[in-house]
């Protein structure tokens, strides 16, 4: 929703959120504003209370808990009283706005990001965009999994311009969700969160590691699950789900003919035996029959480790070669299952309690290239879920991408609508 309001009518409304978000000093600040001429620079006095308002958005609190409960009711509160007075304005998405550009659009982002709490009111009116702003941006951009550049980019326009109506519905979507999980999970659980694609290794109601994570494509979804984690194999083989053999390797190997063999897949027939690739007929796709075993290695789709839990799925969560790929900010890559940057961390948490794999251990069976199940003596409980929107503090609240669209608003689907 867009709106019109002057100067002094909007600063008395921030300054009523402002108030119930921070005590009654913020009122004070607001009458400072009010009473101050309109400028782009303030004395240093000024500054330091424009600070002080930053929040720290990092947590070491679960999605999973009670207390992310109890913060998203309170979060729906603020959020109801946002839209009870108008929502947000819309940010022109005309131009790239960064530290040190003077723009009349930095006056309209400076109000989208007082009233989201991102930025403090003491920070003035100005088309200035100095580090006030710039450390604003770069928390709004970090509560909604961004790179935190402080930059407006095309996804971080989409973002700001969701409209609060729109943001107050998908945290009471999520509550839902949340409080469908408020039960006990385990003293130590593994908590994969599709839309964030991220990881939290759980212990003692605090996030001992958090990974960044890749999940399934919306054509190839990851599936809601639970289940516990079981077995670790070492330098595992990889064999390709049908779904790959269809769609991916049978294409492949119908312009190169030597596509198995560079990537030291072995073709399995049903007796065990292996096949020769020359002897199928790849225009077809009888080649489903048969087994597409990919040998431990470097270029292993799973890379030096597999994690399983039984599942109906035939997902888990693995190791990967391409390490780049973690790095992109819309990580839906797979075909379903969930590959976990820094996986030898984790696997040495999961491990913890089974008897002779420490750290030194593991890496030393990496090292061989044996292919090496292990059998964790205590399972670890593992769920796969979908939030888009919690909160893990007071005023600190996180949105992501509803990248399968279960949020039911469209709007929420940012990266499919760009």
């Amino acid at each position: 929703m867009k709106m019109k309001t002057s100067r002094r009518t909007f600063l008395l409304s921030a300054g009523a959120l402002a108030a119930t978000a921070y005590g009654a000093q913020a009122q004070d600040v607001i009458q400072d504003i009010l009473n101050a001429n309109r400028r782009g620079s303030w004395d240093d006095q000024f500054d330091a209370r424009a600070s002080s308002k930053a929040a720290k958005v990092s947590s070491h609190l679960p999605i999973f808990s009670p207390e992310t409960i109890a913060y998203v009711e309170q979060a729906i509160g603020q959020y109801s009283n946002i839209v009870a007075q108008g929502g947000w304005p819309d940010v022109p998405a005309t131009k790239k706005l960064k530290l040190g550009v003077v723009d009349p659009d930095v006056e309209v982002l400076r109000r989208r990001l007082m009233i989201s709490g991102d930025l403090a009111s003491s920070a003035g009116m100005s088309r200035s965009f100095d580090s006030y702003v710039d450390s604003a941006l770069k928390r709004f951009q970090a509560r909604h999994g961004l790179p935190a550049d402080g930059v407006t980019g095309k996804y971080t326009y989409a973002a700001l311009n969701v409209t609060a109506q729109v943001r107050l519905g998908q945290l009471e979507t999520n509550l839902v969700r949340l409080r469908s999980m408020s039960g006990f999970l385990g003293d130590r659980y593994v908590m994969v969160n599709i839309p964030a694609a991220q990881i939290e290794a759980v212990e003692g109601n605090r996030v001992v590691q958090r990974h960044t994570a890749i999940v399934g494509k919306i054509d190839r979804q990851t599936p809601i699950l639970n289940s516990k984690i079981n077995e670790v194999i070492v330098n595992p083989y990889w064999n390709a789900p049908e779904s790959i053999v269809i769609k991916d390797i049978i294409p492949h190997m119908r312009k190169n003919p030597t596509y198995l063999t560079d990537n030291s897949i072995r073709l399995i027939a049903p007796d065990g035996t292996e096949v020769d690739p020359a002897s199928v007929d790849w225009n077809t796709n009888d080649a489903v029959k048969y087994r597409f075993r990919q040998d431990p290695g470097k270029i292993n789709a799973m890379a030096s480790v597999k994690i399983n839990f039984p599942n109906p799925h035939a997902v888990y969560m693995h190791d990967t070669p391409q390490q780049s790929l973690f790095s992109k900010l819309m990580r839906f890559d797979s075909s379903g299952c969930v590959r976990v940057q820094n996986v030898r961390d984790l696997v040495t948490w999961l491990l913890r309690d089974t008897p002779g794999w420490n750290r030194q251990r593991f890496e030393e069976t990496i090292r061989s290239g044996e292919n090496t199940p292990v059998a964790l003596t205590n399972p670890v409980p593992v769920y796969f879920t979908y939030v888009t929107a919690w909160s893990t503090g007071d005023g600190v609240v996180h949105f992501r991408d509803d990248i399968y669209a279960r949020d039911g608003v469209d709007e929420l689907q940012l990266s499919t609508a760009l």
